[in-house]
This record gives C-alpha cells, sequence and structure tokens, in this order.
C-alpha cells in the first residue's frame, strides 16, 4: 500500500438510544455541522415509524440497516490497458457504511413534506425489501452479477 491506514475514531453512542448506530447515522445525515438539526430530524422520524407500524423504531431502524446492507460491489480495475469492473466482497464496516449512505440519499429524493416524514418512509420501505435504497442495493447486486466473469481479477 502506498498511503498510511486510517486511523478509526472511537464515535460516542447516542444519548438518547445509546448507540454507535445512530450515530453514525445522524453524522451521515448531518449538513453543514449541524448535528442538532439532524438528531431531531432522526428522532422525529422515529416518531412518526413509532406512530404508523406500532413496532420499535430502533427495530425497524436495524432491519432497514441490514435489507440495505450489499454483499458485493463492482470496482474498476486497470488491466492491459482496459479498464474491468471486478466483482469484490463488501467488508461489514464499508456495507454499513453504504447501507446509511443510500437510505439518506433516497430519502432526500422522496417528495414529502418534511426531512423527517421522507426518512421515516424510506426506512420502513428499506424494512419491508422496497424504496430507493433496496433498489440501490439491488442494481449493484445486478451490476456485480453481470461481471462475474471478471472476478478472477482480484485486488
Amino acid at each position: 500500500m502506498r498511503r498510511r491506514k486510517a486511523v478509526i475514531r472511537e464515535i460516542m453512542p447516542d444519548p438518547v438510544f445509546e448507540d454507535k448506530l445512530v450515530t453514525r447515522f445522524v453524522n451521515n445525515l448531518m449538513r453543514d455541522g449541524k448535528k442538532d438539526v439532524a438528531r431531531k430530524i432522526l428522532y422525529q422520524a422515529f416518531e412518526i415509524i413509532e406512530e404508523k407500524t406500532g413496532e420499535k423504531p430502533m427495530d425497524v431502524f436495524r432491519s432497514a440497516l441490514s435489507n440495505t446492507t450489499p454483499a458485493v460491489e463492482v470496482r474498476s480495475r486497470r488491466v492491459g490497458g482496459a479498464t474491468y469492473q471486478v466483482p469484490v466482497e463488501v467488508r461489514t464496516e464499508r456495507g454499513t457504511a453504504l447501507s446509511i449512505r443510500w437510505i439518506i440519499n433516497a430519502s432526500r429524493q422522496r417528495n414529502d413534506k418534511s426531512m423527517a416524514a421522507r426518512l421515516s418512509r424510506e426506512l420502513m420501505d428499506a424494512a419491508k425489501n422496497e424504496g430507493g435504497a433496496i433498489r440501490k442495493k439491488d442494481e449493484t447486486h445486478r451490476m456485480a452479477e453481470a461481471n462475474k466473469a471478471f472476478a478472477h481479477f482480484r485486488f
């Protein structure tokens, strides 16, 4: 490797749910350093989820994340002047990061009134294996499946 390994910083668990995954989600949801706004949005989304489904919002959140976590992805690899899309298994940490990012992006593209409403709908859909984040995961899996022939160009 050419570069140094990135130092993984320890993140504090969320003050309300005491969960590091929620903190990671809030940090990804945050814009312009406004963590309080991001937290409020997530907590409101959790309230909406509890109201609509009657389930614990953390259970819906966890199942949404696990449903959208990809198993494989494609990475570009140059071999002899040609660029191949090589399917690679996704590490757990990266899978979670992708899942969080996809859920947030999919909810930003929805057209509900507030971000909390969009996020709650996306989380509920992802928990039921529907929605934009699930579509993105399926697309990634299809790409990997289509390029299985180049799997021998491992990294």
